[in-house]
């Protein structure tokens, strides 16, 4: 049975009338995303954007013009299917908000645009930036499909001629916009009334999921502001499948840029993971970018949590009462996992908490992180080796962990005998101590991948690779992780592990921008099925 929400809609998108110009009924489950003073949670060229009367604010001069489209990017996580609510203003130009859209760095985005402008056109349309063009006219509903190799846009409905919707909005004053997302259709209403739905049927480019972002457009000056910014998920209430079995949750948080190009590319490789999981059946999975999320209740029906962040004293996991807030959760058996620099704390600050939910972690003086090439040759009996085929590659491979007594509750996934050079690091914070150079000079096996079962029934899982991101392209080493993922979400993993084509294009997609740098990574071995990717000379 529809909710009233959704009669009230299906009334509206009908007539072509208003829905609610009241900013405050109807606003269960949204969140607030902008805190009316700062530009936290948002990432825009600071020659052009900054918060002035509790707004955020794009301006452009004629001594201070922008040489091309340039966005400020809401860091928060991809949006899927979402309901935004916000109000706009505009003196002169053409503005947008996009939505799932994709990063090309240097603060350009390329997606779908809500359009608005200072003239009488294009507010309310939907317009794909750096792509297909205007996806619907004001007024149109429309179908987009593909057709010998073109998209085409076809015109199925009509919701009012274009000059009457305008009259409804406000010239150089507030209005209020709303963005509807929900699978692959896309609904614009400006102060209540539905302007423009696209059904988008052309599968080589629509897109699923991807980033928020406000635009302020290349030309003339301009000035465009945004205030009462809220954002609430269409997929919040707990999902079954067909067949009523309940659908699983994946969370990855994934830490903002570090290092240089190709290195701790923590955004784009917890969504090469997402997308390798996307097959899976009954599962969900959500990436948040750029570090803690910026949303209320981000865990929420979380099965499992995989941190991908930069460690130490600056893992995001630590700060404030974090720890307190994973507690509980912890607590009701969600799984907790790590991926490379993630696994390290400080060991008075995270090392107890991460020691108890996922049966290890890396301490200073205690532990040492080498680039080196580990030759894995065999596996234990468990869910997360399924599949996985003896390789080598070269990686930052951190060893000796904290683990617990007689390693109670462990089991050591990948396993290699580490050379007698891992030991030459000067720096005795992180070149380990007696312990790890007597067991290196005796040439034991050393452990870099783990499972860990908790007590409490929930499961931890640490993973010490993934310095260097072109290693996803090894089939090996990304099946790992996939079916680690799976498992601390207590899924089932297939007989011969998760299987997933990855292509140059997947992996070099989604990179953070790090200017002035060039990548410095010593090309892994190879198994067979891997993907490298064209670094240039």
């Amino acid at each position: 049975m529809k909710n009233a929400f959704n009669l009230l809609l299906g009334a509206s998108l009908a007539l072509g009338t208003v829905v609610s110009g009241d900013h405050h009924a109807g606003e269960t489950g949204f969140k607030s995303i902008f805190d009316g003073k700062s530009l936290e949670g948002w990432d825009g060229n600071p020659k052009f954007w900054s918060v002035q009367d509790g707004a955020i604010t794009g301006r452009t001069t004629r001594d201070n013009p922008t040489q091309g489209n340039t966005f400020i990017i809401w860091r928060g996580g991809q949006l899927e299917n979402f309901e935004l609510r916000l109000q706009y203003r505009i003196v002169g130009g053409n503005s947008g908000i996009q939505y799932r859209s994709q990063d090309y760095g240097d603060w350009r985005i390329g997606g779908y645009q809500a359009d608005f402008e200072a003239g009488q056109t294009y507010s309310g349309i939907l317009y794909h930036e750096r792509g297909r063009g205007i996806l619907a006219k004001r007024g149109e509903k429309t179908v987009v499909t593909r057709q010998g190799g073109k998209h085409r846009v076809n015109v199925v409905g009509s919701l009012g001629e274009s000059a009457d919707i305008q009259q409804v909005i406000r010239e150089e004053d507030w209005n209020d916009y709303t963005i509807i997302a929900r699978g692959w259709e896309f609904t614009h209403l400006i102060n209540g009334r539905v302007t423009s739905i696209t059904t988008d049927l052309d599968p080589q480019a629509r897109k699923a999921s991807g980033l928020l972002a406000l635009q302020l457009h290349a030309g003339p000056p301009m000035t465009v502001q945004f205030r009462n910014i809220r954002l609430r998920s269409l997929d919040e209430a707990p999902k079954t499948s067909a067949s009523g079995s309940e659908t699983k949750r994946i969370v990855f948080v994934a830490g903002t840029p570090s290092h240089g190009p190709l290195q701790h590319e923590h955004n784009a490789g917890s969504l090469l993971l997402k997308k390798c999981l996307s097959s899976v059946a009954n599962l969900e999975v959500v990436v948040y970018q750029n570090g803690w999320p910026k949303v209320a209740d981000p865990f929420a029906g979380a099965d499992a949590i995989i941190f991908f962040v930069t460690g130490g004293g600056a893992h995001v996991a630590i700060q404030g009462d974090r720890l307190a807030q994973l507690k509980p959760l912890m607590d009701q058996g969600v799984g907790f996992g790590a991926l490379h620099y993630g696994v390290e704390v400080p060991a008075d600050r995270g090392g107890k908490e991460f020691l108890a939910w996922m049966g290890g972690y890396f301490e200073a003086n205690w532990s040492v992180n080498p680039h080196w090439t580990a030759q894995f040759k065999t596996f234990p009996d468990h869910p997360i080796s399924r599949g996985v085929k003896p390789f080598e590659i070269n990686d930052e491979w951190y060893f000796h962990m904290r683990f617990p007594p007689a390693m109670k509750g462990v089991t050591p996934i990948l396993s290699a005998v580490p050379p007698p050079t891992t030991m030459s690091r000067p720096d005795g914070h992180h070149s380990g101590n007696p312990t790890v150079r007597k067991a290196v000079a005796k040439k034991l096996p050393q452990h870099v991948a783990w499972a860990f079962e908790r007590p409490d029934g929930g499961r931890g899982f640490g993973f010490t690779g993934a310095h260097n991101h072109i290693n996803w392209g090894d089939p090996n080493f990304r099946k790992i992780v996939l079916n680690a993922a799976l498992w601390l979400a207590k899924v089932d993993v297939p007989a011969n592990g998760v299987d997933c084509d990855v292509s140059e294009a997947d992996l070099m997609a989604n990179l953070d921008t790090k200017r002035g740098q060039r990548p410095r990574i010593k090309p892994p071995q190879r198994s067979e099925g891997f993907v490298s990717p064209n670094l240039g000379n």
